[in-house]
């Protein structure tokens, strides 16, 4: 009997360590993106929604110039994971940023990479941009 409580305070223990460690700092985060159409993006890491949609929403008007109803928000991934940026290029002229996040290894997130851009519609389709579940970037095209 002893053996089995002393087994359950060693693993609450091991368990409650990481978090005992830690100053209200995440396991995991979230990736927000806010875009003005043919003008500006801002892409944030953040632990919670409120922060990342701010800190996104302000890298677009920043980037734009534009005001807040410009840039909406129309991402919040959480947690995001292995995540991309793919530039997409229409048949008909038009561009776009599309997201992709959310996925477990970079093997997953280039085969859904591959698969969104696997469109006959598209002329160019490429990603411009890979993040690690850490945040940082791995791939960066200008």
């Amino acid at each position: 009997m002893w053996r089995n409580v002393l087994f359950v305070f060693a693993v609450g223990g091991w368990l409650a360590s990481p978090a005992l460690g830690q100053d209200d700092v995440p396991v995991f985060a979230g990736i927000a993106v806010a875009q003005a159409p043919e003008a500006g993006l801002g892409v944030c890491f953040a632990a919670t929604p409120e922060e990342g949609m701010e800190c996104a929403r302000n890298e677009c008007m920043e980037q734009s110039g534009l005001g807040e109803t410009d840039c909406a928000i129309n991402l919040w991934c959480y947690p995001h994971g292995w995540a991309a940026q793919v530039a997409v290029l229409h048949v008909e002229g038009i561009h776009w940023s599309k997201f992709l996040c959310d996925h477990m290894t970079r093997e997953e997130l280039d085969a859904a990479v591959a698969l969104y851009c696997g469109n006959d519609m598209f002329t160019d389709c490429l990603p411009v941009r890979i993040w690690d579940p850490d945040g940082t970037a791995v791939l960066h095209y200008e």
